[in-house]
């Protein structure tokens, strides 16, 4: 690596993050990870435990700030841009992290289930966005000129292959990442940058899903939200600003970078307007002969295991 692209050991001095869901897990390492890159953290939890937090980044000689309050509440993404500006002076980096799971087949889905994962992860991660994106729209007007902002969400490989005991969390997945690909080009030209990480970590939520720990060389649970974390890191940091509207699968010793969708096969109908027979014969026809239980969540990206949890946190 060249002197030029040397990266500074706090490269996010004087900058302000704000990370939700922060009290434990995921949240919590993620940080603890910006703040000893330098950054000030405004610690988003719904409880006492962001008070904790805040302390241990404190101790990592940095400004942190907790703030208690549902994500799931439209209202708390502007109280938690008003608690970084007012606190610190600047809003910089936006984690949306926060989540619930309420684990149950479709058939036994109830509707508090489905509203409960959906306001807290999608609705969430929305309403922390627009009021970023109100900032730093604003602030952009002003200078004339584009602003710092980096924002990254939290979906889930489930968003790609469901979940099958999890379809409220694979559909909130799905629409945070795409809500992640339009806050990338929405806000681009604010010099905003806006990416997805789909991660899979040994924490609280996730200890029976997981079990134990496997240590790796260097001592670090191979499973270990502070592996994301780094990733997170990179992604806030300056280095980090030509990539904008990816997708990251990112767990253990690897972080994979996801292709868009493509397009598997395309039929056509022979005189402009298909036929129930000619579907029958190019459509039916293209899936005959196969497991009629291999779906879509039977095939890997990139060569990834997809078996096991697909759960974040």
């Amino acid at each position: 690596m060249s002197a030029t692209h040397t990266p500074s050991a706090k490269p996010l001095q004087g900058r302000t993050a704000v990370v939700t869901g922060a009290g434990a897990g995921l949240g919590r390492a993620e940080a603890l990870a910006l703040a000893a890159l330098g950054a000030n953290v405004v610690v988003n939890d719904i409880g006492p435990a962001a008070d904790d937090v805040a302390a241990e980044v404190k101790a990592l000689a940095t400004g942190a700030v907790a703030v208690t309050g549902d994500v799931g509440d439209w209202s708390m993404g502007d109280r938690l841009v008003e608690a970084a500006v007012e606190s610190f002076g600047s809003l910089d980096i936006v984690v949306n992290n926060a989540g619930v799971l309420r684990d149950k087949m479709l058939f036994n889905l109830t509707e508090s289930d489905w509203d409960d994962v959906l306001r807290i992860h999608l609705k969430g991660h929305a309403a922390v966005s627009r009021a970023a994106a109100v900032h730093w729209r604003a602030a952009s007007k002003v200078s004339g000129a584009p602003v710092y902002g980096r924002v990254i969400n939290t979906s889930s490989e489930a968003f790609l292959f469901g979940s099958p005991g999890q379809p409220n969390y694979s559909a909130a997945k799905a629409g945070i990442t795409a809500l992640t690909l339009a806050t990338s080009q929405g806000l681009a030209r604010y010099g905003v940058r806006a990416n997805a990480i789909c991660p899979r970590a040994r924490t609280a939520m996730t200890a029976e899903a997981f079990g134990e720990g496997a240590t790796a060389p260097g001592g670090l649970d191979i499973m270990a939200p502070e592996r994301v974390a780094t990733l997170v890191g990179h992604l806030a940091s300056p280095a980090a600003d030509e990539i904008n509207g990816q997708v990251f699968v990112v767990y253990g010793d690897m972080v994979a970078l996801l292709a868009p969708p493509t397009v598997e096969q395309k039929f056509t109908a022979a005189d402009g307007t298909f036929t129930a027979a000619e579907l029958d014969e190019q459509l039916t026809g293209y899936f005959r002969g196969r497991d009629p239980h291999r779906t879509y969540a039977a095939y890997s990206v990139a060569g990834l295991d997809t078996t096991g949890t697909q759960q974040t946190r």
